[in-house]
């Protein structure tokens, strides 16, 4: 199956692309051979190949989670502008407690 320009110019509208007629012989040429790869590939026998996501075995290289030590309350509070020693204090963009607001 070939792609026609016309189709090139109907694909490029719907991705809101704007392509000179360079563009639109250039890419209909691009398309063409992946839609003879992608045809080359439908031809091959694959009857017992298992599916696979990715081509290689692939490892996870993250690192192992592991507790550590955190902040201290103090060193946490220490650069906030406000606190009540216990926690951050911010300003209540709420309505008042009690009030209808």
């Amino acid at each position: 199956m070939a792609i026609s320009e016309e189709q090139v110019r109907h694909v490029a509208m719907l991705a809101r692309l704007s392509l000179t007629e360079e563009e639109v012989v250039s890419f209909g040429r691009d398309l063409n051979s992946i839609l003879v790869h992608i045809d080359t590939i439908q031809r091959l026998d694959l009857q017992g190949v298992e599916p696979t996501a990715h081509p290689l075995d692939a490892v996870n290289v993250t690192r192992p989670d592991v507790v550590s030590p955190g902040l201290s309350r103090a060193d946490a509070l220490r650069n906030a502008p406000d606190s009540d020693g216990r926690a951050f204090a911010i300003p209540r963009i709420m309505g008042i407690e009690g009030g209808d607001e």
